[in-house]
């Protein structure tokens, strides 16, 4: 694990604990429902979840789009909640972000999660969909600089695609 991440986190994410993967609590008029989202997550806290993975799940992948602009207001929210549930846990929660796009957006997302408080961040390469292998591993240095990579999307069936044993095999060496 990289040295910027607390021996702590790394205990528990070596020993192994359930982090769900948060949907986006909507009301009626599909307008985040801040009182409903936050109470998903004293749920998943209050039921032993280790960590929570905000901006990763399906109902998120919009959440990117300036239009929506909800981005940064769901993971602040999520910042805000995750710190009140701290107080009440016996160890923090893992905090998981989201991060998608094109290099230069990844970054900036990695950039506004560490700024908020998330201890690593779960990249998707849909974006690099065409990309070779190189240019992907390129793509991960350069967001895992800004916060450490835990995962990657591989779900063809939302974006992400099947890699090959040559990509994994330079990230095994380096563990």
């Amino acid at each position: 694990m990289p040295a910027d991440i607390s021996q702590q986190l790394c205990s528990i994410l070596h020993r192994g604990v359930v982090i769900p993967a948060s949907p986006l609590a909507l009301g009626k008029n599909r307008q985040l429902d801040q009182r409903r989202q936050r109470a998903l997550w004293r749920y998943y806290s209050a039921a032993g979840a280790g960590g929570i993975a905000v901006g990763v799940h399906t109902t998120q992948f919009a959440i990117r789009d300036p239009q929506v602009g909800l981005l940064e207001p769901v993971l602040a929210l999520a910042a805000d909640e995750f710190n009140l549930l701290d107080r009440r846990r016996e160890e923090p929660l893992v905090r998981i972000a989201g991060i998608c796009g094109p290099t230069l957006q990844a970054i900036r997302e990695a950039q506004l999660a560490r700024e908020l408080g998330f201890h690593v961040g779960l990249l998707s390469l849909g974006a690099l969909r065409d990309s070779d292998e190189p240019t992907l591993m390129e793509h991960c240095r350069r967001v895992a600089e800004v916060i450490p990579v835990v995962g990657f999307y591989l779900q063809p069936a939302v974006g992400g695609r099947v890699l090959p044993y040559s990509f994994w095999a330079p990230v095994r060496e380096h563990r």
